[in-house]
């Protein structure tokens, strides 16, 4: 089950935690051809997860982007900024099956 919607990017944000991993992720994107809009940080020096979380989130609720992908050091304080709008419904996942159940379970 795919999540993606055609035509719509994926949108990436993360702390200077999450930025190495935010780079892996968008190199497997583009090997994949799948669209996406890195909304920050671009490098790994420390930052302000806010910064970038809440245009990410923004974008999501505008229907710029699609389903978004949001990293810290420990997903929450992330997961916490993104859940205050709206339109979001943000959820820690660190594997598959947790993917999978805060989508299913979750709208998330």
């Amino acid at each position: 089950m795919s999540i993606i919607k055609p035509g719509t990017p994926v949108a990436f944000c993360s702390d200077h935690a999450g930025y190495e991993m935010k780079m892996l992720l968008e190199g497997y994107f583009e090997a994949q051809e799948i669209e996406y809009k890195d909304f920050g940080t671009f490098s790994a020096e420390s930052c302000d997860y806010a910064d970038y979380a809440h245009p990410c989130a923004q974008a999501v609720e505008e229907g710029m982007c699609y389903p978004a992908i949001a990293l810290c050091g420990s997903g929450n304080g992330i997961g916490i900024t993104l859940n205050k709008h709206q339109g979001i419904r943000a959820a820690i996942c660190w594997n598959v099956e947790l993917a999978e159940l805060a989508r299913r379970h979750n709208d998330a």
